[in-house]
């Protein structure tokens, strides 16, 4: 099973830490977010590891190769010459992800318990062209999905009132859910995203929001509680902090 970790990211808001280091070697716990990723993909049976790195990246490769890759096969997808977001990033990484079997995508940023295996499985017991994590926490944008369906419908800002894509308004029947920093994508993807894409930069919501009426964008949400925390913000940093020293 292969996994891509996003560590690329510059880490504005974890700044004087981000002027000097790269947001995902934050400590939390005592262990860097980048180990603490890989780790919980291992787990799920993850056996080859993409890490995408921009900010700082000579001292992920380091970090790396200290932890003798994790004991996986690891290969670094630079992004040194210029930062290519989320699907610009996957795409840049298509010459290890292709093939017949659907990859995982995970923000380095994002600490969280749900069974990542048992998102794995429901995508590819879906069908879906990309499955998100995806759960009811509050935020000003939202992805639409129906409600029996769980497919994506549409995207919306609650703040601006603006809604995508054209002539999408959310009813009754749509379940507005966050999107939660990690997908399961398959590699049938890769045609649609060369196609989409009109310079190497590109955001992977926009495509989603452009192609959800034509192919199935599915909502994983995970059953019972679990704990999810964005280390990239201060606040929750120090929340994940804080869980990780109590359980």
């Amino acid at each position: 099973m292969k996994a891509m970790i996003f560590a690329a990211g510059l880490g504005t808001r974890l700044k004087p830490f981000t002027l000097y280091h790269p947001k995902a070697l934050v400590d939390v716990g005592g262990e860097p977010m980048l180990g603490r990723v890989a780790r919980r993909l291992i787990e799920a049976g993850v056996d080859h590891l993409i890490i995408n790195v921009h900010h700082f990246a000579d001292q992920i490769i380091d970090y790396v190769k200290k932890c003798d890759g994790f004991g996986v096969n690891v290969d670094i997808s630079d992004e040194s010459d210029c930062l290519l977001d989320t699907g610009g990033g996957i795409l840049a990484a298509r010459r290890w992800l292709d093939g017949d079997q659907p990859f995982i995508v995970h923000n380095a940023d994002i600490l969280s318990d749900f069974d990542i295996s048992d998102m794995y499985k429901h995508h590819v017991d879906s069908g879906n062209l990309s499955t998100v994590l995806a759960s009811s926490r509050q935020t000003s944008r939202y992805l639409y999905f129906g409600r029996d369906s769980l497919t994506m419908k549409g995207w919306g800002n609650i703040t601006t009132g603006e809604y995508k894509p054209a002539g999408f308004i959310p009813g009754e029947d749509n379940l507005r859910l966050a999107f939660d920093g990690v997908h399961v994508l398959s590699p049938e993807i890769f045609p649609l995203l060369e196609t989409y894409c009109t310079e190497p930069k590109f955001s992977i919501t926009p495509f989603y929001i452009d192609v959800c009426n034509r192919y199935p964008i599915g909502a994983y949400i995970p059953q019972g509680d679990f704990h999810w925390y964005d280390v990239g913000r201060p606040e929750t940093l120090e929340a994940a902090r804080q869980y990780i020293e109590h359980n």
